[in-house]
């Protein structure tokens, strides 16, 4: 889960250099390229054609992805970055409680403790992102519909743990992420189709391309399939803990493009996000 953080945050740099493209679109192609990557070892795999129990899940999975995507690039346009952070640092909690409800969770004091120390590290990066820069909290519906996507994205690994749990998915992490991913892109590519000017996608050019294939094998494949080997040994609530290391390697990532921006302003919120991920750490070892 520290790679899948790096990972993560190494890929924000990366869509940023983007040229204008339809997001739907483009988030259902980069499904697909990792699809592409993950067949030849999803397709080893004896469980890798879903039976009648399995698909409805894997749907429903996808829907989870299509659903926090699709919410994320429409409330890029009615909220601010600093409200979007910010509910993002619930992602863990909700799928705590997520996973508490269904009974895959174990309930504990450490845990949400953890969450929390992480939740206000979070916070705090994203409160110094936006100094200078006229960010402001507010909570419209932009914000609503960001939060819908947060509770999709937290519901994912819920559902992983609990289709394993229950014995209706199968063991390989490679087969997990390639259904869903799968399921994701389709669903995403139809609401491009209904709302995006999908011709736009012709105006590609090649650096695009080439950092679609990247953000589709690398930040999509790998970390999807990180993601889905950790819930096989992690509960939801740890897993999606590690998220908020993707702000501090963002943080890291900005420095060494413009130092600079070095402040006193970004080390409480640093100082906390470390902590909290050592106590995860630390937690994480003495469960195994």
């Amino acid at each position: 889960m520290l790679l899948w953080a790096v990972l993560v945050g190494l890929s924000f740099p990366a869509v940023g250099v983007m040229s204008e493209l339809p997001p739907l679109s483009l988030t259902a192609l980069r499904f697909l390229i990792a699809c592409a990557g993950l067949w030849w070892l999803a397709r080893c795999s004896p469980d890798f054609l879903p039976d009648g129990r399995t698909l409805p899940l894997y749907a429903l999975m996808g829907l989870c992805l299509a659903g926090f995507f699709g919410a994320m690039f429409w409330a890029a346009h009615h909220a601010t970055a600093l409200s979007m952070s910010t509910l993002f640092v619930t992602v863990p909690l909700l799928a705590f409680l997520l996973g508490a409800g269904v009974g895959v969770e174990r309930l504990s004091w450490r845990l949400p403790l953890i969450l929390a120390l992480g939740a206000a590290g979070a916070l705090g990066l994203a409160i110094a992102e936006s100094l200078g820069q006229g960010g402001r909290l507010r909570f419209g519906i932009g914000e609503a519909v960001f939060f819908l996507g947060c509770l999709a994205t937290a519901l994912y690994p819920v559902l992983s743990k609990w289709g394993m749990s229950t014995g209706r998915l199968p063991a390989s992490a490679a087969v997990r992420t390639f259904w869903s991913l799968g399921l994701g892109a389709v669903l995403v590519g139809l609401a491009g189709l209904a709302v995006e000017p999908v011709t736009r996608l012709a105006t590609m050019t090649g650096r695009d391309l080439l950092l679609l294939i990247y953000l589709g094998l690398f930040s999509s494949a790998l970390t999807f399939w990180l993601l889905q080997r950790a819930t096989a040994v992690l509960t939801p609530g740890a897993v999606t803990a590690y998220s908020y290391l993707v702000p501090f390697v963002s943080m890291l990532l900005l420095f060494v493009r413009d130092p600079g921006r070095i402040d006193w302003v970004w080390l409480p919120g640093s100082l906390l996000v470390v902590l909290a991920m050592a106590l995860l750490l630390r937690r994480d070892d003495a469960a195994s």
